[in-house]
């Protein structure tokens, strides 16, 4: 059964921090070390929110497995507002159970709402799963950047893909 998908609540960011420190711990997907501050996440939280975008959680039976966003991409440049960038995390017990994928079409259902044209993920070079889980939800694969991350001692590769949200034509302006 898919998990309940919802809005993110301020009750919600201890354990939205938790999951994401647990990446940064433990894995490549964010390029950082260090962890982030509950503080921090509240800021993030209520940034996307007054940007009208969303902050969504997925849960089971009231409990936390994962959360999704999205925000804009390359903000210095007016011409691509019509972009954005997402971000998904599943708590590491639950992945590979679908609930990256009903938090994902979640937001892209939402991106289209609000008339964005494209949807950007970046993704390590090395986690072939989540190559595969964007590919299955209609990610194409547009980049391949060497060595631009350092984490744990190494160099990283990134991987942009994207996905277009709907056929339009950009609005004049």
């Amino acid at each position: 059964m898919a998990p309940e998908v919802r809005d993110a609540t301020v009750a919600d960011l201890p354990v939205i921090l938790a999951i994401y420190n647990e990446i940064v711990a433990n894995s490549d997907p964010v390029y950082t070390g260090q962890p982030t501050t509950l503080a921090e996440r509240a800021s993030w939280h209520a940034a996307r929110v007054a940007a009208g975008y969303p902050v969504l959680v997925a849960c089971d039976g009231g409990e936390v497995l994962g959360f999704a966003s999205f925000g804009d991409w390359r903000t210095a440049w007016p011409g691509y507002r019509f972009t954005v960038e997402h971000t998904v995390h599943v708590r590491a017990d639950r992945r590979a159970q679908g609930v990256g994928t009903s938090l994902l079409e979640r937001l892209i259902e939402h991106a289209g709402a609000i008339g964005k044209h494209v949807m950007v993920g970046a993704v390590d070079a090395a986690n072939e799963a989540s190559i595969r889980f964007h590919e299955h939800l209609g990610f194409t694969q547009v980049a391949h950047f060497r060595e631009v991350g350092h984490k744990l001692g190494g160099w990283l590769d990134l991987v942009f893909m994207q996905r277009m949200i709907d056929g339009s034509r950009p609005p004049r302006g």
